[in-house]
């Protein structure tokens, strides 16, 4: 069961990518489907059996690599937070390739789109069961293939082309940082696997090694350079440009790649090397300072946005920020709470943000929408239900997960380890809920209540999706209002032992009983902040916007952040273009064509027909030169054989062999 869970994603992704051709498109559809859809009831079992009934299973397969000390097995572990993942990366992907057989069926490669849909959740699936470092980054590089070729599925276009290597090159960084992390862990651990660095950690606590002639604390170097692989796939501030530029792949790809699986790894690897990362105060205090930062960021940034994927797009980049901090405030059991209700209700957001744009006909801008909730009653319904649930509307999905832990940051702030921190990311992350609420029914406004700015073409042509879309939609509808629900005394419920071991806090830095204690004036502060949010939202959007048209100061901010901060313009400026100005001035014309071609091809061709010349000179074809190095060549051979000695026989014998050589030519 639990190596079959893993093997059919591949298997549907052989036979629909290879048997295409032959099945068809509705053959490589039902048969793919069909496979992930197994997948999640397998999932559903190893769930019961591992999370419900306190087991956890180890399997060893076969021998990997064997070099030196480095031994690694094929090995997979499968513990409370992987049953987790696997049950919101299966069922996720089951509604998406459901809903990407109705929404693709016009497309001509529907079979190689499913079947790359099957290769990314393939690789999800073996980077959250490793066992050990190397397998899951076999994983962690393997969904960074299948999202390139994702987000460049219509690979006609240059602006997929652009964005999917933008994606494939910002990832590299943060993949070059896991990859410095495992060097390092095997340096210092000798071993990969997770079993045998986890419970010799606290031994390391202590443990130096000198670099540059400067002493680093090892667990926190280990920690640093986690924490750049996962900024790099979970898209915190300062690698989440490929982020939303990754929306030009099909709307499916963007409810994939951005609500449950590949951003999510990032989060992932923190909340797996807990046991490692605990140890680390620095470590933990960056988590706080970079997650409330790109809370706040995305959140701002989205607000002023007018495509409808890209507000969605920085909506998810600003979650990923509260799962951050939530573990830099070692409550890796909130942060994993969070991902598995944010994992239905964003796709709910894409797959309905998708079916809007299937209706109007391809268009994005939501600028050029409105009037759309007499059109498309079902959309907007359950639009708002993921847009209520990521606002952190009480007793839905997001309520339960979000505001605990801006009430843990709120208990934090007032302890003596990090209550600078702490209180940064509960400031930061409360003015987030204000920009979420505010960008979330900006998007309700424009898109279904505005006035109608679409043309009367398309109008003739919208309709509502048919059942095939639906059923994904209302299915994480129901999610969206009944997970956070159902999952909350599980997950972060007092006493409860759900986790097992597979989470670790130190006991200093638990806060999570306290944080039941607050006044209910604070715990009431988000929602206080979320309905601020939807009335500024209303009235911009209604009456009051030309209020504030002429205010400069109001013009500057909104055109700094919709301009997303210029981080794209300033990387294109500092970094990018004098990296390719140094390959093109002095990589490609001074070291390729000129030393390399000079030492290389081109000063072959110019130095060999020279030596040819020299060489011909020698043959005169006059007895009397031959002589003179026949006699050359015996006076050589003497002098070898007189200098040559019982102490330099090692050297005698080539010296010998080149005299005789030499006498004889």
């Amino acid at each position: 069961m639990y190596i079959t869970l893993i093997w059919l994603p591949l298997l549907g992704s052989l036979v629909s990518g290879f048997g295409g051709r032959w099945l068809g498109r509705y053959g490589a559809n039902i048969f793919s489907t069909t496979c992930v859809i197994s997948s999640l009831i397998l999932s559903l079992l190893i769930f019961y059996e591992i999370g419900l009934c306190g087991v956890t299973c180890q399997l060893s397969l076969a021998s990997w690599i064997n070099v030196g000390s480095l031994s690694v097995k094929w090995g997979f572990m499968f513990d409370s937070v992987t049953a987790v993942m696997l049950v919101v990366i299966t069922s996720i992907s089951s509604l998406v390739h459901l809903y990407s057989i109705s929404y693709m069926e016009t497309d001509p490669h529907c079979p190689r789109f499913m079947a790359y849909l099957e290769i990314f959740t393939f690789f999800m699936l073996i980077l959250v069961t490793a066992d050990n470092v190397l397998q899951m980054f076999l994983g962690w590089e393997g969904v960074g293939l299948a999202s390139y070729l994702l987000i460049n599925f219509w690979f006609t276009r240059l602006a997929a082309n652009q964005s999917a290597i933008k994606a494939l090159i910002v990832n590299r960084v943060g993949d070059f940082g896991l990859s410095l992390a495992i060097f390092t862990i095997f340096y210092v651990f000798s071993s990969v696997e997770y079993s045998t660095i986890f419970s010799i950690v606290p031994f390391f606590q202590y443990y130096y090694f000198s670099f540059l002639n400067f002493k680093i604390n090892s667990i926190t170097a280990i920690g640093l350079l986690l924490f750049v692989g996962a900024v790099g796939k979970s898209a915190q501030l300062g690698l989440h440009t490929w982020l939303p530029d990754a929306m030009e792949g099909p709307t499916p790809v963007s409810a994939l790649i951005h609500a449950a699986t590949m951003v999510t790894a990032g989060v992932f690897l923190i909340i797996r090397f807990s046991p490692l990362i605990e140890y680390s105060f620095f470590v933990l205090r960056t988590l706080i300072i970079f997650g409330a930062m790109t809370a706040i960021f995305g959140a701002m940034t989205g607000a002023f946005q007018n495509d409808l994927k890209r507000v969605i797009a920085y909506s998810t980049c600003s979650q990923l920020g509260y799962m951050i901090f939530a573990c830099g405030l070692s409550c890796y059991n909130v942060s994993m709470f969070h991902l598995t209700n944010h994992a239905f209700f964003k796709a709910l957001l894409f797959l309905s943000a998708g079916s809007i744009i299937h209706a109007v006909s391809d268009e994005q801008d939501m600028r050029k929408m409105g009037s759309l909730i007499k059109i498309l009653p079902l959309s907007y319904s359950v639009i708002l239900i993921g847009s209520l649930a990521l606002t952190g509307f009480p007793f839905l999905t997001g309520f339960f997960s979000k505001d605990f832990i801006l009430e843990i940051a709120q208990v934090s702030s007032y302890s003596n380890l990090n209550n600078n921190f702490s209180g940064l990311a509960c400031w930061l992350g409360s003015l987030a809920v204000f920009f979420t609420a505010f960008y979330s029914f900006r998007l309700l406004y424009l898109t279904f209540i505005n006035n109608c700015n679409v043309s009367r073409v398309k109008i003739s042509l919208i309709h509502e999706s048919n059942l095939l879309m639906l059923i994904p939609l209302i299915i994480l509808a129901l999610g969206s209002i009944f997970i956070g629900y159902l999952c909350k005394d599980f997950f972060i419920g007092p006493g409860t032992n759900f986790w097992g071991v597979s989470i670790f806090n130190l006991p200093s830095y638990t806060n999570q009983i306290e944080a039941e204690y607050l006044p209910v004036k604070i715990k009431w502060l988000p929602f206080f902040l979320s309905t601020l949010g939807i009335i500024l939202a209303i009235f911009l959007n209604i009456s009051i916007y030309r209020w504030y048209k002429n205010v400069q100061y109001y013009n500057f901010l909104t055109f700094l952040i919709s301009k997303k901060w210029y981080w794209d313009s300033l990387y294109g400026k500092f970094l990018i273009r004098p990296i390719l100005n140094f390959g093109y001035s002095v990589s490609f014309k001074n070291l390729d064509r000129g030393f390399i071609e000079i030492i290389g091809p081109y000063g072959l061709m110019k130095i060999i027909p020279s030596w040819a010349g020299m060489l011909k000179k020698i043959q005169t074809g006059q007895i009397t030169h031959y002589l003179f190095f026949t006699v050359l060549g015996l006076c050589f051979f003497s002098i070898v054989l007189f200098l040559t000695s019982a102490n330099h026989l090692f050297i005698s014998v080539p010296f010998i062999l080149y005299s005789v050589l030499l006498f004889f030519i």
